[in-house]
């Protein structure tokens, strides 16, 4: 039988495995996502993104444990050197990508599935006032964003909303409804671009679609200015027949002089 300290050093060995497997894992996640990535070791000692997971998963381990001020602390530390703030008692996933990152907040309650992608400026707030915080405690008040999706630069993702499966939120946009999975939504308040839902393959830099079908307020737009164009065609052409129609008059007095020119002198 082995005993305790051989039991301890065989769980430590296997933890130790994991966590860099974990840490491969999230290092892969950037290589994939991100072209400017010419190495593992360049993602490991130079993206912020990465760093502030790392972090977090510190954090969260000691916020797991109760350990609530020293988790505060090193999230604090994380957010110091790489501008992204993430509570500790945020859930996330595997393969979780920040690129860029700067200006990040992740609130307390949110919930991050797997290989979901955010770019820098994101939030995923709450909607909640400051008022009765007390009363707030322990309930869901940030979203929940589920495996692949893709949040662009920007985008403020408020309240307990969910982002569905692979879908992509546009650059700046302003989520306060759900959105289904597979599908992009753009603009303030946000809306779907298209009801046709994106290949879950597809990556979408920035969330934001680049080679899809124009939105909705873009198609009507070019239609708009095509009528405008066609009304204004036809204007040019009333005038040239209004101004075709119109006869000069004679000068006025000619008739007088004439008479006057004509008559006999005495």
């Amino acid at each position: 039988m082995l005993c305790k300290s051989e039991s301890y050093d065989g769980l430590y060995i296997i933890k130790v495995v994991m966590i860099y497997k974990d840490l491969v894992e999230e290092i892969d996640a950037y290589m994939e996502r991100d072209p400017a990535a010419h190495s593992r070791l360049m993602v490991f000692v130079s993206y912020p993104g990465l760093h502030a997971v790392i972090w977090h998963r510190v954090a969260h381990w000691l916020w797991g444990n109760r350990l609530f001020i020293l988790a505060r602390l090193v999230g604090h530390f994380g957010r110091w050197i790489t501008g992204i703030e993430i509570h500790p008692a945020a859930a996330i996933g595997r393969r979780f990508v920040i690129d860029h990152g700067m200006g990040v907040v992740i609130g307390e309650t949110a919930e991050i599935g797997d290989d979901v992608t955010l770019y820098h400026g994101v939030t995923l707030g709450g909607i909640a006032p400051s008022v009765d915080s007390e009363m707030q405690k322990q309930v869901k008040r940030h979203p929940t964003v589920l495996d692949g999706a893709i949040i662009g630069s920007g985008a403020q993702v408020l309240g307990p909303v969910t982002v569905g499966r692979n879908a992509r939120v546009g650059a700046n946009a302003v989520v306060v409804k759900d959105v289904p999975d597979g599908v992009t939504v753009v603009g303030i308040p946000a809306k779907p671009v298209d009801a046709v839902a994106v290949a879950p393959d597809r990556f979408a830099a920035y969330g934001t679609p680049t080679q899809d079908t124009p939105a909705r307020e873009e198609r009507a737009i070019a239609g708009l200015l095509n009528e405008v164009s066609a009304l204004r065609r036809r204007v040019e052409e009333l005038e040239k027949e209004q101004a075709q129609r119109i006869v000069p008059a004679p000068p006025e007095g000619g008739d007088d002089t004439d008479a006057e020119t004509d008559a006999p002198h005495s």
